[in-house]
């Protein structure tokens, strides 16, 4: 991999708010991270072979991932789901209003939470238009990547 293309996915980095960018390939391996206090680290070494791995059974793989069932009243609404892995907060300071509560209204562009991963806070936005009809964490919570945090009524 060339310099000018590592230059280019740290600039692709910053322009899409990302934190953490991995990449595999045949002869190399990849990993950037941006935002921490400590100096950015760009790691390449050789991949071994891999190893091949047994698929888990249908058993294993139910028990690892909770299914949530949608109660028949939040049919119909959409999810705001978190983009990374972090801790949720409503607002954007300990002593400051929550961003949104239910029944505001937002935009694709109305920011509704910050996520911080890394000591970076990260603005969430709504990316739908709509009512928020439900807040599905506690602020301060612990959120995992593609976690719901809220539930829109689309307009």
């Amino acid at each position: 991999m060339e310099i000018k293309e590592i230059k280019r996915i740290v600039e692709l980095m910053k322009s899409n708010g990302l934190t953490e960018f991995s990449m595999k390939d045949v002869d190399f391996e990849l990993t950037m991270k941006r935002g921490s206090s400590e100096a950015p680290v760009v790691y390449t070494a050789p991949v071994a072979a891999p190893t091949p791995v047994a698929a888990p059974s249908p058993a294993a793989a139910s028990a690892a991932v909770p299914v949530q069932e949608v109660p028949a009243a939040d049919e119909g609404l959409v999810e705001i789901l978190s983009p990374i892995v972090g801790t949720f907060y409503r607002k954007p300071a300990p002593e400051a209003d929550p961003f949104i509560n239910v029944g505001d209204g937002v935009g694709d562009e109305t920011v509704v939470c910050i996520v911080e991963a890394m000591k970076v806070m990260n603005e969430i936005k709504a990316e739908v238009s709509g009512v928020i009809k439900k807040v599905l964490v506690d602020d301060a919570s612990p959120v995992q990547f593609g976690q719901p945090l809220f539930l829109v009524e689309p307009q």
